[in-house]
This record gives C-alpha cells, structure tokens and sequence, in this order.
C-alpha cells in the first residue's frame, strides 16, 4: 500500500491508544518507517534524469528487504520506544502497526502485471528464508488501496475535527494546530 494510506492507518491507531503527542507520534512513525528501504527510488530518478545508462535500481533491489522485516521490526521498536513516555505501551503499539503495514504490502501492492507481486522477506537482509508472497495481492493502484485510503482520510478528518491535534502533527505542530483550528471552524459552521 501506499505509503499514505500507511500513515493514516497508524496515526488512527495512535490517536486511539495513546494519551500525548509523543507517543502517539513515535507509533505512527512505526507505520510507515518499513517503507526507509524505498527511499533508493531517489536515486533511480536521478540516474534516470541523468541518463545513466547503467543504473542500480537500488527500488527494485532493496525495497521490501532491509526493513520489511524482524529487524526492521526490532530497530524500529527499540529506537521509536526509547524516546516513548510510555515505553512497554509504545513499543507494543510500534510492533502493532509495523506488523500491520508488513501485512497491508502483502494485501496490497502488486505492480501492474499479475505476476509482479512483492514479496516480504521477514528475514532479510540476513536470509531470503521465511519469504510471505500472496497471490492475490492487488494492484498498488488497484480500487482496493483508494477505497482503504480515502476512507482512512475522511476517518482521519473526523478523528481530528475532535481532537487538539492531527496526522499532520506528526510533522510539524505548528502546521497542525493551523490545520485542526480549520477542520473544527469547517466542522461548527
């Protein structure tokens, strides 16, 4: 799934199950750091952009490897609970909603040919044993992933219509008492 729809799974989770800011922060960030192993899709833009013939693509290569697994898990947890006010609490909603993207990539982000499926090595990068590959899975840009999405952003609007404070607090706070004071003048009016 996209990594949007990641974001707003985890933030609705964190906004239910924590009690401050932080902490809800730090489980949403849970949710959506699997997808750091993506980031090499910069450098295949680049190199595409440059025209360099021979390219890596580092995508292709190390998405769904280095932290689409246990020790993504393991880093993920220990570093994001340690700087939780409620750390057994963090660090049990961190395993949560890491799990539960691991399980929405395996649902949901097939390329656009049927046999373009992305696989979760849940041991990687140490072993390509204990490979979760679903047949099934649909289409990254399939209806499934929009249906899933746009609820969770209207879910995510509604949640935060009643709160002090938003997924886009997750970012930037400033940005997100803007954002909530408008959703709440949208909401009264």
């Amino acid at each position: 799934m996209s990594p949007v729809t990641h974001l707003l799974a985890s933030w609705i989770i964190a906004a239910k199950t924590t009690n401050n800011p932080r902490d809800c922060r730090l489980v949403t960030l849970a949710g959506i750091l699997p997808d750091a192993d993506g980031l090499g899709m910069i450098v295949d833009i680049a190199n595409n952009a440059l025209r360099h013939t021979e390219t890596f693509f580092y995508y292709a290569k190390y998405h769904h490897w280095y932290l689409h697994g246990a020790f993504g898990a393991i880093l993920t947890t220990g570093v994001l609970a340690y700087f939780a006010r409620q750390h057994l609490r963090v660090a049990l909603l961190c395993l949560f909603v890491f799990h539960l993207h691991l399980l929405c990539d395996l649902a949901g982000s097939r390329g656009p040919s049927p046999a373009d499926l992305w696989p979760i090595y849940y041991l990687g990068p140490f072993s390509r044993h204990w490979m979760w590959i679903w047949e099934g899975q649909w289409r990254l840009d399939g209806w499934q992933n929009r249906v899933i999405t746009i609820t969770l952003f209207f879910w995510a609007l509604w949640m935060a219509s009643g709160r002090t404070d938003s997924v886009v607090g997750v970012f930037n706070r400033r940005a997100d008492r803007v954002f909530v004071d408008v959703l709440r003048k949208w909401r009264d009016s």
